[in-house]
């Protein structure tokens, strides 16, 4: 097995991202390698808001890309606060677009040995499969993809094997 150096951790920032963060960097503590943090504002989300404003109200994409930023960069300095681990050894990445294919490309670019994401769900159903992006991920990355899921997840998911 070749060395991992290098983990990027997927975060969307919902409320199952501090613990698969915190995941990642136990998991990077205990190889001794990077962490970066890879957060994609959906393209999707920024085609809503231009089409708000569009219909005459005071909204604008470029506002909302930077307010998105700005509460996920103050989501992450509590998720590194609480971790203790040291600010320097995690960067930090945001882009705009398709989530799937942007994460793709940092893979790519950031020479990435493993990516960690979170496994998230908001209907019982969905709690079954893996989100869209992960899934696109662990068909499509050229690197190994560790899915994390947060303790009431994997009770869920426990519950349900157990009673059939």
């Amino acid at each position: 097995m070749s060395d991992i150096k290098k983990i990027m951790v997927a975060l969307d920032f919902t409320s199952y991202s501090k613990s698969t963060f915190d995941y990642a960097v136990n998991i990077a503590k205990n190889l001794n390698a990077q962490l970066t943090v890879a957060s994609i504002i959906n393209s999707r989300d920024i085609s809503a808001v231009e089409m708000v404003a569009s219909m005459g109200y005071e909204v604008d994409s470029e506002h909302y890309v930077e307010g998105v930023k700005a509460e996920r960069e103050n989501l992450l300095k509590i998720f590194i606060e609480d971790s203790h681990v040291d600010r320097e050894n995690v960067r930090t990445i945001f882009k705009v677009g398709n989530p799937t294919n942007e994460l793709l490309k940092l893979i790519v670019t950031e020479n990435v040995d493993m990516i960690v994401m979170g496994v998230k769900g908001r209907t019982d159903i969905e709690h079954i499969f893996v989100g869209s992006v992960a899934e696109k991920l662990f068909r499509r990355s050229p690197v190994p993809v560790l899915s994390h899921r947060d303790e009431k997840n994997a009770e869920r998911l426990r519950e349900k094997i157990a009673h059939g």
